[in-house]
């Protein structure tokens, strides 16, 4: 057995982060989002933040290819495209700003952003109207920097589609197909950085396999006549991540 895979098995608290990527795919295919939400707060307990980052990116890609190719045919690819043309550059940005802070710092900066994003949706924040370009280029943005900074690649934007008025199926779909890109995105500056390095991969490979078999089942447990149902599922678990991961605790 390679000296990285055996470290990446003897990982304290590998166990855990198998369990709580398995719970997260399973929100992940039925609701589109929340992988990161539930999976980073308890990461954070044992693993520095780029650590968090990297593997949580890494283990990603493996749910593009369940989910990516139903996505992209309900998606509003236009809309999509844009919100990603505006994280692109932002990534980078938030990796540096990762980089400086000290790892309690950023456990709590990810407590606070996943328990506000929760509040928000639980409380059923709303917006009418339509979102032009400039507002659209601002929540990519955000979502790069925040993605960069903490691997939370999701919260501006699930917080875009779960506050407005758009269906299930819509929603479900951009929210794939944007993951997927800056999943790909912060990949790329991750390697460039160096700070993926083999032992990170080969954990992100073996956390890959029971989030893509999770992610198989939540996609095909998802029904749009359903929405209440999975929205307020998903709530329950990402609170009890967001709590578990509560720097408080160690």
């Amino acid at each position: 057995m390679p000296d990285v895979l055996s470290a990446a098995l003897d990982l304290p608290g590998f166990w855990w982060l198998v369990a709580t990527i398995a719970a997260a795919g399973i929100v992940r295919g039925f609701t589109g989002f929340g992988t990161a939400l539930i999976f980073v707060p308890v990461a954070g307990l044992f693993l520095p933040p780029a650590h968090v980052v990297a593997v949580i990116t890494l283990t990603g890609l493996a749910s593009t290819a369940a989910l990516l190719p139903r996505a992209w045919g309900q998606a509003d690819r236009r809309e999509v495209s844009l919100l990603v043309l505006a994280a692109l550059p932002m990534v980078p940005l938030g990796l540096f700003i990762m980089d400086r802070l000290d790892a309690l710092t950023v456990r709590w900066v990810v407590t606070g952003i996943a328990g506000g994003t929760l509040i928000a949706l639980v409380s059923g924040w709303r917006f009418s109207g339509k979102v032009r370009l400039p507002g659209l280029l601002g929540i990519g943005a955000v979502a790069g920097v925040i993605g960069g900074m903490t691997g939370l690649t999701g919260p501006a934007v699930i917080l875009f589609y779960l506050a407005g008025r758009a269906a299930a199926q819509s929603v479900r779909a951009n929210t794939i197909l944007f993951l997927a890109a800056l999943d790909v995105v912060i990949v790329a500056n991750l390697l460039l950085r160096g700070f993926a390095g083999w032992q990170l991969v080969w954990l992100a490979g073996l956390l890959a396999i029971p989030y893509f078999v999770t992610t198989m089942i939540g996609q095909a447990l998802f029904d749009p006549t359903r929405e209440r149902l999975y929205r307020y599922a998903a709530f329950t678990v990402i609170g009890l991540a967001v709590v578990s991961g509560m720097p408080v605790w160690s």
